[in-house]
């Protein structure tokens, strides 16, 4: 009987040492490994694909580095995979056509450069030592020749003779006061001399420049993502011969910018897209072509273009008969349409084949009847086949999971997989998506003893007819009949979406999981994956109707149970910062709030944000303009921040250019100068992909920080 009596004195100590024993910790987000750049073999039976690790840098142990390496696994899963290269990092995989060996791309003294593997033995082989590095490379159908891209600066465009056999100066305006024809590009034979001739003096300021003492900045995109530059570069495609100490040759010329290439399937000629437009500045001109090209270069034309069109995303069928294309216009609120036509055809020919998501990766059957993609949709990223002649689509893979990287050859899809069960992995499929295997186990292995949180779909209408999708996760050790601290998680973009299928928040989710939070997260109008309605529902828009729609989903989750209305926190970053600006100085249930990255003042952001075209995108003007300052004025949060009495955390890193660092720093400042409750972190040389390419040290300290600071507000 005391035996009896001490096993039911223990069972709830046992019970609760079982659900606590493999949480998600903040340190698994080293474990996490990341596959991408799947290249089947030619015949199918083999995947080179990279795989992205976090490992320990030095002998800091606080310290962490991301590598990438070259993989190999057996498309049927019957081998392991296995390491192809080591040390420095290899990126970009693609097959030779008779599968003896891989092209890849590695760094050499900073500039990237095309490598061989042999896959019968042996160190890699470097091909290219090319002036401007090489990269995307891709093998001829016959594979003695490699197609390539290269960054090319304005200054080596102007006397490279190849590129610019005339030594000629762009004849689209350089945008240089007071400069006419742009003849200050051409070179300047005058020696520095601050107290000679005006071109000796302009000499020692073009040395100045030179030697990084001044910027100076004509161009409009001027903010790059962690500084600022008065640069220009072009890229251009070069060919090469698929041997050691071959010299490149350029297949386009001139001041513009080309890419997304491919050769035709008989290797006489090569379609890539790019914008040739000798009117504007290449900031200004935001329309992309398709164009066809010799493979030695000779005979260009376009086969694509209009005034406020982008073509991209160019594939040619098998036969080299059809071209696959998508047709967006210049503003990036809208859907590109997916469509086709006859390689030699015209604009005039395309066949708009409907399907009313953001597709990626366009790839043809070989019999030509289908065209696969992914998209993301409904909170995953599915592949899918559209029919070219019925326009029926099909959905391959489960819309509760996220495809990141798919290729296609003989009979098999092999695909990058995230799932709430395994955050990437690869698996196998026949062509219609049936008898999926998985073929690793870079995370199973680990994930598979970690308590995990799944997400629970919910959906509601809001006031204008459109259905919002949200999820709920309850705490990893939930218990029935009990009330948890609940965080509302919001995603940026505005236009990004997250679901079951997003891979970015894998992490973060189940780590506020296991600290005991239920999270609420989900798609508010704006959103991408639901068409283009939906996605430009918020324009004019960004606060009081995406804010209905995460605080409906708060609603309704609450009425679910187990939500502790006393104990809500909300958080976001870069758009969802704004949001949860917005929030919290119209709304007061929040007893916490995390704000990363955000844009506060629509103003400012137009001059400091290198993301500023969102503002005439979404608001249809600029702050200057009467029609457009008092929407601009209505939407910025700053203006309402004497209504913020929620205790607040703000994140920003120092180098942010998308969003910048101002908008942290007056929302900041103007707290502080309130009296309100207020704390603000800055991360030295954090940019705004700080918490998802970041320095891993500081990923951490932002993720507990929040936590942390949550759990001074909102006591367990």
């Amino acid at each position: 009987m005391k035996k009896f009596l001490l096993f039911i004195f223990l069972l709830p100590l046992m019970v609760l040492a079982q659900q606590t024993a493999d949480l998600v910790k903040i340190t698994d987000m080293y474990k996490m490994k990341q596959m991408s750049a799947i290249s089947l073999s030619p015949d199918g039976k083999h995947a080179a694909f990279v795989l992205n690790s976090i490992e320990p840098e030095g002998n800091n142990k606080w310290e962490y580095k991301y590598t990438n390496q070259l993989y190999l696994v057996a498309a049927d899963g019957s081998s392991s995979p296995r390491a192809l290269t080591y040390k420095e990092s290899a990126s970009q995989p693609v097959w030779s056509p008779d599968g003896k060996k891989i092209a890849f791309v590695r760094a050499v003294d900073g500039k990237p450069q095309i490598f061989f593997l042999s896959l019968e033995g042996g160190e890699p082989v470097q091909i290219t030592k090319f002036r401007y590095g090489a990269s995307s490379p891709q093998f001829s159908p016959d594979g003695s020749q490699l197609l390539f891209s290269a960054s090319v600066s304005l200054a080596d465009l102007l006397k490279d003779k190849e590129l610019n056999p005339t030594a000629a100066v762009p004849k689209w305006p350089a945008e240089k006061p007071g400069f006419e024809q742009n003849q200050f590009l051409q070179p300047n034979k005058a020696l520095p001399n601050p107290d000679g001739t005006t071109e000796e003096i302009r000499a020692y300021l073009e040395l100045n420049v030179a030697e990084k003492k001044a910027k100076v900045i004509n161009k409009l995109n001027f903010q790059e993502e962690a500084t600022t530059s008065g640069d220009q570069s072009f890229s251009h495609l070069f060919v090469v011969a698929a041997e050691a100490g071959s010299m490149p040759k350029a297949i386009t010329q001139g001041f513009h910018r080309f890419g997304g290439a491919s050769f035709t399937p008989d290797g006489k000629q090569i379609v890539f897209t790019g914008n040739n437009d000798n009117t504007q500045h290449p900031d200004r001109a935001l329309e992309s072509q398709v164009f066809i090209v010799n493979a030695d270069g000779s005979g260009m034309k376009q086969l694509l273009g209009a005034t406020g069109k982008s073509y991209t995303s160019p594939s040619i069928s098998p036969s080299g008969k059809w071209l696959a294309v998508q047709v967006g216009t210049v503003s990036f609120v809208n859907v590109p349409e997916l469509a086709v036509m006859a390689l030699n055809g015209t604009a005039a020919d395309l066949v708009m084949l409907p399907f009313d998501r953001n597709k990626g990766g366009l790839t043809w059957s070989k019999d030509e009847q289908h065209i696969y993609f992914t998209a993301q949709s409904n909170g995953g990223a599915p592949i899918f086949r559209i029919n070219v002649k019925t326009k029926k689509s099909e959905q391959l893979t489960s819309i509760d999971e996220g495809i990141s990287n798919f290729s296609m050859k003989a009979d098999k899809l092999v695909f990058v997989k995230t799932a709430v069960a395994n955050p990437f992995e690869l698996y196998t499929t026949d062509l219609n998506g049936k008898n999926e295997k998985r073929i690793s186990s870079f995370n199973y292995d680990w994930v598979s003893k970690k308590q995990l949180s799944f997400p629970e779909k919910r959906t509601f209408k809001n006031e204008k007819g459109l259905t919002v999708e949200y999820w709920i996760m309850k705490p990893a050790n939930y218990i029935a009949g009990k009330k948890y601290p609940t965080i509302l998680n919001i995603h940026g973009g505005p236009s990004a979406m997250w679901g079951p299928g997003e891979s970015s928040m894998w992490h973060e989710f189940q780590y506020y999981a296991a600290k005991g939070y239920a999270i609420v997260y989900g798609n508010p109008r704006g959103s991408g994956g639901y068409g283009e309605e939906f996605l430009r529902a918020n324009v004019n828009d960004w606060g009081a109707g995406p804010t209905s729609d995460v605080l409906t989903s708060v609603d309704l989750a609450t009425k679910e149970g187990f939500i502790d209305t006393s104990r809500l926190a909300v958080t976001g970053g870069s758009y969802a910062g704004y949001l949860v600006a917005w929030i919290i100085s119209h709304d007061q249930r929040f007893k916490a709030a995390c704000a990363q990255r955000g844009v506060y003042d629509l103003g400012t952001f137009f001059g400091e944000g290198n993301a500023w075209r969102l503002v005439p995108n979404y608001f249809g003007g600029y702050p200057w303009e009467e029609k457009t300052r008092p929407t601009l004025f209505r939407e910025s949060p700053i203006n309402y921040v004497d209504k913020i009495h929620t205790p607040f955390i703000i994140f920003h890193g120092e180098n942010d250019l998308r969003t910048g660092v101002i908008q942290s720093e007056m929302l900041y400042k103007s707290l502080k100068v309130l009296g309100r409750t207020v704390e603000y972190v800055r991360h030295p040389g954090g940019t705004h992909e700080l918490t998802r390419t970041g320095n891993n040290r500081q990923r951490v300290d932002q993720m507990l920080r929040t936590i942390e600071f949550f759990d001074r507000f909102i006591k367990h």
